[in-house]
């Protein structure tokens, strides 16, 4: 088994569980707290759930982003970057960086202690925000699957 099959093994298992973790929190965890659960209740019980996911979110983002960067080095596509048409190379990048700042730095430093603020003051719109940020960043995610797929198969 050679080093870039391993590379590529860690990266897709990790984007799998990553955005499979993304797309269920987004589709059905958020909606079903907002059905089940009084609004001053809703983001506490969001909290109490992600947090167990948080730590497996980190380890495979970071795995996906080494991962990648990994294979762009061993196999020498740094100048892919220079051309529009591997424009979804770009966007993996863009996505991988988004997460990053959210695991590593917003969602600790920051995010956790505002939406604490919001969510007592405003606890709907609150919630309304963390659902339409989920949305956002599941839509871009698909979107560079869909075009990292098509994209490595030359199409």
């Amino acid at each position: 088994m050679n080093d870039l099959l391993i590379a590529r093994f860690i990266h897709v298992l990790s984007i799998v569980i990553w955005i499979g973790g993304v797309c269920m929190v987004t589709t059905v965890l958020l909606p079903t707290i907002k059905r089940y659960f009084p609004v001053n209740n809703r983001l506490e019980m969001f909290h109490k759930i992600e947090s167990r996911f948080a730590m497996q979110a980190r380890i495979v983002v970071l795995l996906a982003g080494l991962s990648g960067f990994y294979m762009v080095w061993r196999m020498g596509m740094w100048n892919r970057f220079e051309y529009p048409n591997f424009w979804w190379m770009h966007a993996m990048v863009l996505v991988w960086l988004i997460f990053m700042a959210m695991l590593f730095i917003l969602e600790p430093f920051i995010l956790d202690k505002k939406l604490k603020v919001m969510s007592v003051q405003q606890p709907e719109k609150t919630y309304i925000k963390v659902q339409r940020l989920h949305w956002i960043l599941l839509i871009l995610s698909i979107i560079t699957i869909i075009g990292a797929v098509i994209g490595s198969h030359n199409f």
